[in-house]
């Protein structure tokens, strides 16, 4: 007998797990949340340098900053253990290949996991490429985010085959088929 879990099937219902729309929703709002508290957190560097706020101030905020974001990683590969272990619903049998490559290749999780900056040694120039490249990474997320929401609203408005319900908690998922 093998030891390997097998991926549960799909709900029948043809939509995400409670748990998969759940940490679906709290990593993306996160995400996004961090995003632009990251972009405060670069005027927090000019107001110590002005005088406006103490260095205390500033260091919270960047220990919030580390706090929420080690959250999303550890929320991340939550989400991934539960991914691998549970099959998500089938999609349409009309959608193009292309879309059935980015729903089954998770470019958003990807950068997720690729955002952190871990507390490694670092020359002074690796810190300086790091930075640049962690900031770098707000602007791939929401960018990333507006793709990801353009082709949900697609599916939803053009060619309303339920895609979007899907993954939305609370609503009654319509049929599948496209007539």
């Amino acid at each position: 007998m093998s030891d390997a879990v097998a991926p549960s099937p799909a709900a029948p219902s043809g939509r995400y797990s409670a748990v998969a729309i759940a940490l679906h929703w709290i990593i993306a709002i996160l995400l996004v949340g961090m995003v632009f508290y990251g972009w405060w957190m670069e005027d927090l560097r000019d107001a110590l340098r002005a005088g406006d706020i103490s260095i205390g101030f500033l260091s919270g905020a960047y220990n919030w900053h580390k706090t929420v974001g080690i959250t999303i990683l550890v929320l991340s590969l939550a989400r991934l253990a539960w991914r691998l272990s549970h099959k998500p619903p089938a999609l349409p049998e009309h959608m193009k290949s292309y879309e059935k490559f980015f729903d089954s290749f998770p470019i958003l999780f990807l950068n997720e996991l690729a955002l952190p900056k871990l507390p490694v040694p670092q020359t002074e120039g690796f810190r300086g490429f790091a930075g640049s490249a962690h900031g770098a990474g707000g602007w791939v997320i929401l960018v990333l985010l507006a793709i990801h929401a353009g082709g949900a609203l697609k599916h939803h408005f053009l060619d309303r085959d339920g895609v979007l319900l899907r993954m939305i908690p609370g609503l009654n998922l319509p049929k599948q088929d496209k007539a």
